[in-house]
């Protein structure tokens, strides 16, 4: 109906709540409901995939909501299991923030749905976060693409991002645990997690970083040093099939060799280091194929 067309607007004026949301809002044919509610009806979503939120940026939201009020309403459903209150589908940041800012109401969409398609609102929303770290937000693609059917050219689209951000986000899950906690403790920077992806020894390389405090071009340098080099064949080998070589471990993260015999065939060897490692490979041939 038109009155349910013109609650859209929300989502198509402003970028608080994303593209992707929007989209996602928008082609789902899910009934919207536009009201204001009280704050203390509202809870919080128990399938939250937001694990963190940054008490620094919490309180900048709060201060603009003190100036301003929330210019992009909460998206809700009834709640299941609490009569008379409603759960927090997407915008627990802004029901937070509003709180702190002494809020009693705040704008509210109304939708019904599943705890599926519940589930992935909230996390199309966690993704297009400002305050993420690189490795929720790759979680956060990975869920898209194993949960729910999506692969790297849907979510590309679907959050306006370039498919090689995509590609390289989700490339950092194949690195030790003990690196991914140092990038979520903002220990190293993604531009030094993308160096260390499918490196021998990039645990002690990261704290190697760490120690030293080394810049992104300076790990480069190191990691071009320590990685072996052997001259000799790579002079002898078709020029198209390194270059190949080279590509496919950019978008793998995963060290290859292509071995092409003189008739065309031939075999194609991943390396890897751990299940993690291996499990990634795997996520992208399905993803993909």
């Amino acid at each position: 109906s038109c009155g349910e067309r013109s609650l859209m607007n929300p989502f198509k004026t402003k970028k608080g709540l994303g593209r992707g949301l929007s989209s996602l809002i928008g082609d789902s044919g899910v009934k919207t409901t536009n009201n204001k509610l009280l704050i203390s009806s509202i809870v919080r979503n128990k399938l939250q995939p937001r694990k963190t939120f940054d008490r620094e940026s919490l309180q900048e939201l709060s201060n603009s909501i003190k100036e301003r009020g929330i210019i992009q309403p909460i998206v809700v459903r009834k709640s299941r299991d609490k009569k008379d209150k409603f759960e927090i589908v997407a915008g627990e940041r802004r029901w937070q923030a509003a709180q702190n800012a002494g809020l009693h109401e705040v704008p509210i969409v109304e939708i019904d749905v599943d705890d599926l398609k519940s589930l992935e609102f909230a996390i199309v929303e966690n993704v297009q976060r400002a305050d993420l770290n690189p490795i929720e937000e790759a979680e956060g693609y990975n869920r898209l693409i194993d949960e729910f059917g999506y692969d790297q050219e849907k979510v590309s689209k679907f959050l306006g991002k370039s498919r090689s951000h995509i590609a390289n986000y989700l490339r950092l899950l194949s690195l030790p645990a003990e690196i991914k906690k140092m990038i979520e403790e903002k220990k190293i920077t993604h531009g030094h997690a993308k160096v260390l992806v499918g490196i021998e020894n990039s645990v002690i390389l990261a704290k190697k970083i760490v120690d030293k405090k080394l810049s992104v071009r300076q790990t480069e340098n190191l990691v071009r040093i320590l990685r072996p080099k052997n001259k000799s064949k790579t002079l002898s080998r078709d020029p198209n099939i390194s270059n190949l070589e080279v590509n496919i471990q950019e978008r793998t993260g995963l060290s290859v060799r292509i071995n092409s015999k003189k008739n065309n065939s031939g075999n194609v060897v991943f390396e890897y280091k751990n299940l993690d490692q291996l499990n990634h490979l795997l996520m992208i041939i399905k993803a993909n194929y």
